[in-house]
């Protein structure tokens, strides 16, 4: 499904505006899903103001396939004006409002910023990944992905798939939060120093993000499973306590992000413990350490070498940290400061390029003090309650073994069977739309968008791809 706009305007960096009030099935081609199909809003009568289905919708027959990206359109560190970009949403995602919100929130400010783009709403789990697989990414300038956490983790997972990932996977992304956790959204509105906000104001400050064209390299989570699978992450991974909270709180995704509420008071109730050995690399041993010989598995040609791992098989190296096998409440590796958008879990920031937070619950804790560090965390000051099972350490390395084959993992919110697993931060390795940078305030767009008089608009220009 998808729609087209191209708009122009003006661009953005106010801290603080003021607004009204995914993913697992089979491949299917990309020319026929992105070209071949109707939005289903446009055909029960909806319009979109600065919007031009029509001949873009028609089909095309022609076999899909790869163009890889020309290298010398790596980012530098800010977008062009104006620019074209691709909006992948998920109209199912959060509450199923991010289409109305991307129509009433997002397009006015992207029509006074000079950014053009192209919607296409995703239509069944993994979709976004199965898109970007395909795209020929050299007709965008970024890749906007309107949705929860879990389907930019689908567009980097496919990025990295891609032939020609090395230069795919800098193609610059942006996070327009519309999902129930919204963590990255989250912790970019963070380091772009505004005030923490949700909902309809998180989406109003990402979109101003965008409008500023500010970009910033991010760190990347590679991930190796026992099983031989290989997982990218944009923000974490989460064993025991959150993960069960963020896979079972599913069935309550229609109360946004009030599901994890739900979520955390139940679990409480039936709390449980999960047996396993971590291990892990500290940043001060990652800084000095040599890192062991690159892998000569023609897999892992197919994305970055983890220098710091070795087979899973083997023991970790003599200079990481082992801590004994023992009962946890729960485990947590994270990229950013935000697991949710009212969830500072790492008020320390985002820990610098090739860093990640470790956190850990040791079991012993009880239901009331694990509750106080939840409630702590809203504000990032659950590192205060100086809770005594609550262990923190930055590192660039892990590793988690599961003993008694409880729980689930969750990356980037996305379940996954817990079986070992290890990783490596790899620094500033993907590019995101950031609120670093200084632009000028006269050139920021206005909310609400200045109104204009219907008989003087002029039609807007179609995109022609």
């Amino acid at each position: 499904m998808l729609m087209d706009s191209a708009a122009g305007g003006n661009d953005a960096g106010a801290p603080r505006a003021q607004v009204p009030g995914g993913e697992g099935e089979p491949h299917s081609p990309y020319r026929d899903a992105r070209l071949g199909s109707t939005d289903k809003e446009l055909k029960a009568g909806a319009t979109d103001e600065g919007s031009a289905p029509g001949a873009l919708g028609s089909p095309r027959q022609r076999t899909p396939r790869v163009k890889v990206m020309d290298p010398a359109r790596a980012p530098q560190n800010q977008l062009p004006r104006p620019c074209l970009v691709l909006v992948l949403l998920n109209p199912r995602g959060g509450k199923g409002k991010a289409l109305q919100l991307f129509r009433s929130h997002v397009q006015p400010l992207l029509a006074q910023a000079d950014v053009s783009f192209r919607l296409l709403l995703t239509e069944r789990r993994n979709h976004a990944r199965e898109l970007v697989r395909t795209e020929e990414l050299g007709r965008w300038d970024a890749l906007v992905v309107m949705s929860g956490d879990g389907v930019m983790h689908e567009v980097v997972n496919g990025l990295m798939e891609r032939p020609d990932w090395e230069t795919a996977i800098r193609k610059p992304l942006c996070s327009l939060p519309a999902g129930s956790g919204n963590a990255l959204a989250a912790s970019l509105n963070h380091y772009a120093g505004y005030e923490q906000v949700t909902n309809e104001d998180l989406l109003n400050n990402c979109t101003l993000l965008l409008c500023r064209r500010q970009l910033a390299p991010m760190n990347l989570l590679s991930l190796r499973m026992l099983s031989g699978l290989r997982v990218f992450s944009v923000l974490s991974l989460a064993w025991g306590f959150i993960a069960d909270v963020d896979i079972e709180s599913e069935k309550f995704r229609r109360l946004g992000e009030r599901r994890f509420t739900v979520g955390t008071l139940l679990r409480l109730v039936a709390l449980r413990v999960y047996r396993g050995r971590l291990a892990y690399l500290p940043v001060e041993q990652g800084v000095s350490a040599v890192p062991a010989p690159p892998p000569l598995d023609p897999q892992d040609r197919q994305g970055p070498v983890d220098a710091h791992l070795v087979p899973l098989e083997e023991p970790v190296p003599a200079h990481w940290t082992v801590v004994p096998e023992q009962d946890f409440v729960l485990v947590l590796v994270q990229l950013h400061s935000h697991l949710g958008s009212e969830m500072l879990v790492a008020p320390m920031g985002h820990g610098g390029a090739g860093a990640m937070h470790l956190f850990y619950v040791r079991a012993g804790v009880s239901r009331a003090a694990l509750l106080r560090l939840f409630l702590a965390m809203e504000k990032g000051r659950h590192m205060e309650c100086n809770c005594p099972y609550l262990v923190y350490v930055p590192v660039v390395a892990f590793r988690l073994e599961p003993k008694d084959g409880k729980g689930v993992f969750a990356v980037d919110g996305e379940m996954m069977v817990s079986e070992a697993v290890q990783g490596q931060v790899h620094p500033d390795y993907v590019w995101m739309v950031s609120g670093r940078g200084d632009p000028s305030p006269s050139l920021e767009p206005q909310w609400p968008p200045p109104s204009r008089k219907p008989q003087q608009q002029a039609p807007p220009p179609e995109v022609s791809l």
